[in-house]
C-alpha cells in the first residue's frame, strides 16, 4: 500500500514532496542512530562502573583485595601493601585515562606525594 502511494505521488509529478518524505525518514533514522549511541556509550560507562568494583575480587588481581580501599574518583581505589601504597585505577576495553587522572599519575609518577597529619582538638572550655 505504501509503495502504491508513493508510486501515485511520483506519477502525479510529486516529486518534490517524496524527496521531503525521503528527508524526514533520513532525519529519523539519524535520529535513531545517535539515540543507540548514546545508548551504547551510557552501557559501556555502566560497565566500567560495575566492573571497577568487582576487578579487586578477581583472580587476576594481583594484590590482597583484603587491602583495597575503593574510592571512586579520581582513582577507582588504593591498594595497601606492607612495602608501599599503590593508587589503582581499572579500565576495561578501550577506555582511557582522564585528563585528572593523568595529572594525578604525573605527580605519582614524580614524586609529589606528600604524607600531611592534622590533629583536632575539642577546644578547651
Amino acid at each position: 500500500m505504501k509503495t502504491l502511494l508513493l508510486v501515485l505521488l511520483l506519477l502525479s509529478g510529486g516529486s518534490c514532496l517524496y524527496v521531503a518524505y525521503l528527508r524526514r525518514r533520513l532525519e529519523l533514522a539519524l535520529s535513531i542512530l545517535q539515540d543507540e549511541r548514546t545508548r551504547q556509550r551510557s552501557l559501556s560507562a555502566s560497565y566500567g562502573r560495575i566492573t571497577e568494583q568487582w576487578f579487586p575480587l578477581m583472580d587476576r588481581y594481583p594484590y590482597d583485595s583484603a587491602n583495597f580501599r575503593f574510592l571512586g574518583t579520581p582513582v577507582d581505589g588504593v591498594q595497601f601493601e606492607e612495602d608501599r601504597i599503590v593508587f589503582v585505577e581499572f579500565k576495561s576495553n578501550r577506555a582511557e585515562l582522564s585528563p585528572a587522572q593523568k595529572k594525578l599519575k604525573r605527580l605519582v609518577q614524580s614524586g609529589r606525594v606528600y604524607w600531611e597529619e592534622y590533629v583536632f582538638r575539642d577546644p578547651v572550655e
